[in-house]
């Protein structure tokens, strides 16, 4: 066993002597609630084994009288006063899919007070030197993610999701400018949530606080070889749909889009010329770093969708096409990442910065987009595309399947091979090359590129539960992996793709950050795009976004799991609802950085910024990405559906499938949980002034739309998920 807190030891001794408050059994579990000299704690056992343990109230003054336990309904109440102030804790059980363990305790401070130290509120084992009973944990918070452990307990048979809502503690991180970053975790036995400490500013007497919000769901029964990601899954699931989620509001993407599009084509910042060819920069006004490929087909790719979707022709899509070939070398048979006429302005300050120096995803990226393009019918993107088919296989075989951080194109020597020492490369580019690989299959029907997806795939099989190296690739790859499932039928491929899954929704936020220049914007479902960024970013959200939209699609007809429906939904539905924050104009001034690494803020121009901070800290440090512009772009051919007579726009914040329209209705399906409900709007296209005769029909027979309150002539109603919607209208000059 390593070292323990004094709190820890004193616990464990405590135990011995404690009183019962209360017992309780669910399912195979029992809970007992019991008083020590300073904290009131739930132990919670699995048959005969040894109990693990959550301290749901901690007094560090001791607790001088025996507090009564008043039950209301399934609640269980306690109201403990000691010097320091007023504890009030509010613990409940319930059972669903999974027993859940809930604990809340607030402080009202006697006086100001300043907290210095606090204990965790986990302890997995309560014998000293049970190093047995210490168990293993998966996941745990980083940074600013979700305040979450997912621990294991072999010896006792159990799985546990332990999760702290950080949305409220944030009124404690307000009142004492702290941040909760990294507030749960530790080491075992001894982990869970620990109070930041402050040290500038007190908690205010007579103000009540919350100071812990757990809720924990339990697994017992694992079969052998139980799918580790595939329990986080479900658990997280089963945690979220027990706990508070914040409202949606309706944002008028159309009028955004319009915005960030002109800025896009007419302000010089996001553009440069190179050869006669105008390229998209990577960020507003950064002229010191060559062209790359990746950035003109990030934004041209979401700039196709909207154009077919709108049938608007842009000339900005063919300025982007037109530049193309010319990052095709023909020396080395491929695409290179910068543009060959302006590699000498790269000058080394960053690893990759450096002619002929790739990193591993680079590569691929760019061909799963033209291999977008391709499939739609762009000859010129599918030449570019199957020509750099060679290099990309030479490449993996030189790798074996696992490809560094960085290598040198021309001699593929590798000059970063792992991420940090122990921990591998970059492990999700494997999902990423089967991805291009099966656009190569369905563009050529080449089986070789088939036996090379699965080669790849496989290869995710070493990796473990860690895949995620940037969150979009983890996404493109659980994509894929479904593909193979389907046209193959081997479970493994499944499997693997929920562990891509499991790996992106370790890394989002599951809180709202509301404190500090956290009230300015909504947080809750952020994702971060690497596995230790500080911020979230702009494009890998649109793109994971995009991604499992198209999860979701490949899905229908497959049994996939439920808590991956939910998710998937749910993650969708809040960056419809966050992303418009990544634009300057939608913040304030004073929370934007002074000092930007690259290129210029400019905070009147609707492009997005890379990074979203913490509370406590300003964002916009790095730069304004140009490439993060697709935002918008994808959003509304997703979100909204439009028709050639333009009578109207209908949205919904849930994925939306099987649109089968026909004139004057339109039949369509909901994809979201059918235990939430969706937004669904119906708002006057721009050419119409007056909303024609709706009916609207759902397999919900309460639910109707309604006026709504925020905008004149827009219909509203709240749809549970998995539900069929069907519209029908006559224009009033009809009647």
């Amino acid at each position: 066993m390593k070292g323990l807190s004094p709190w820890a030891l004193t616990a464990m001794a405590q135990f011995k002597n404690s009183s019962l408050l209360h017992a309780e059994n669910y399912g195979e579990l029992r809970f007992n609630i019991f008083q020590t000299k300073d904290s009131i704690w739930i132990s919670v056992t699995h048959k005969k084994n040894l109990p693990v343990y959550f301290r749901a109230c901690y007094a560090p003054d001791g607790l001088s009288e025996s507090p009564k336990i008043r039950k209301n309904k399934t609640d269980y109440t306690l109201k403990l006063k000691t010097a320091v102030g007023i504890f009030k804790v509010r613990i409940s059980f319930s059972q669903e899919n999974f027993t859940l363990l809930k604990y809340n305790c607030t402080l009202t401070p006697a006086s100001e007070i300043f907290i210095p130290f606090w204990p965790r509120d986990i302890l997995t084992t309560g014998v000293k030197g049970a190093v047995k009973a210490m168990g293993e944990v998966h996941a745990a918070q980083m940074g600013t993610r979700s305040g979450l452990l997912y621990f294991s307990l072999p010896e006792r048979d159990l799985r546990i999701l332990y999760f702290q809502n950080l949305t409220a503690l944030s009124d404690y991180a307000d009142q004492t400018g702290t941040s909760l970053s990294g507030v749960v975790g530790g080491m075992l036995p001894e982990i869970g949530l620990a109070l930041p400490k402050t040290e500038e500013k007190p908690l205010k007497a007579g103000q009540e606080v919350i100071i812990s919000d757990a809720t924990i769901a339990f697994k017992t029964k694992n079969k052998e070889n139980q799918d580790q990601a595939e329990d986080y899954l479900d658990l997280l699931a089963e945690v979220y749909l027990n706990i508070p989620r914040p409202d949606t509001h309706y944002l008028h993407w159309p009028e955004i889009l319009d915005k960030g599009l002109k800025d896009l084509i007419e302000n010089p910042g996001c553009w440069s010329m190179v050869g006669g060819n105008s390229y998209l920069n990577a960020y507003v006004s950064d002229y010191q770093t060559p062209p790359e490929i990746m950035v003109q087909l990030a934004v041209l790719l979401p700039l196709v969708d909207y154009s077919k979707w709108s049938g608007k022709t842009l000339e900005v899509m063919d300025t982007i096409k037109k530049g193309l070939p010319a990052f095709y070398s023909q020396k080395l048979k491929t695409l290179v990442r910068w543009h060959p006429g302006a590699e000498d302005k790269l000058e080394g300050d960053e690893e990759q910065k450096m002619p002929m120096v790739m990193d591993s995803w680079y590569l691929h990226h760019p061909l799963l987009n033209l291999s977008r393009l391709a499939l739609d019918g762009d000859k010129t993107a599918e030449k570019l595309f199957l020509d750099s088919l060679g290099f990309a296989i030479k490449v993996a075989h030189r790798f074996k399947y696992h490809w560094p951080v960085f290598y040198k194109m021309d001699t593929l020597e590798v000059i970063k091979a792992e991420t940090k020492p122990g921990e591998g490369g970059e492990q999700d580019v494997a999902g990423l090359y089967a991805h291009v690989m099966l656009q190569a299959f369905e563009l050529t029907g080449d089986k070789k590129y088939l036996k090379e997806a699965e080669t790849a795939a496989k290869k995710l099989g070493d990796v473990g539960y860690k895949i995620m190296y940037q969150a979009n690739n983890t996404a493109f790859a659980a994509g894929a992996l479904l593909r193979l499932f389907k046209l193959t039928g081997n479970e493994l491929y499944l499997s693997l793709s929920y562990r891509c899954l499991a790996s992106i929704f370790e890394n989002v936020q599951l809180w709202d950050c509301n404190y500090g220049y956290g009230k300015n914007l909504p947080t809750f479902f952020a994702l971060f795009p690497l596995t230790d960024a500080p911020y979230t970013a702009a494009y890998e959200e649109q793109e994971v976004f995009c991604a499992l939209h198209d999860y979701l699609k490949h899905a229908e007809g497959v049994d996939i799991l439920p808590s991956v429906r939910l998710l998937c939904s749910e993650f969708i539905r809040y960056l419809v609802e966050r992303a418009p924050y990544y634009y300057p104009p939608m913040l304030p001034s004073d929370m934007l950085s002074d000092e930007v690494k690259t290129g210029e803020v400019d905070r009147k121009l609707w492009i997005a910024l890379e990074d979203l901070h913490d509370g406590i800290e300003k964002s916009g440090a790095v730069g304004q990405e140009v490439y993060g512009a697709g935002n918008a772009f994808g959003i509304l051919p997703r979100h909204f559906i439009r028709f050639s007579d333009n009578p109207f726009l209908i949205f919904s914040d849930c994925p939306i499938s099987g649109i089968r329209k026909s004139p004057g209705s339109v039949i369509f399906h909901l994809q979201g949980d059918p235990r939430l409900s969706y937004r669904l709007r119906i708002t006057p296209s721009e050419s119409e002034t007056k909303m024609p005769n709706i009916k609207f029909f759902c397999q919900s027979p309460s639910v109707r739309l309604t006026p709504s309150k925020d905008r004149n002539q827009d219909l509203e109603a709240f749809i549970m998920g998995n539900e069929t919607v069907r519209i029908s209208w006559k224009k009033r000059n009809q009647q």
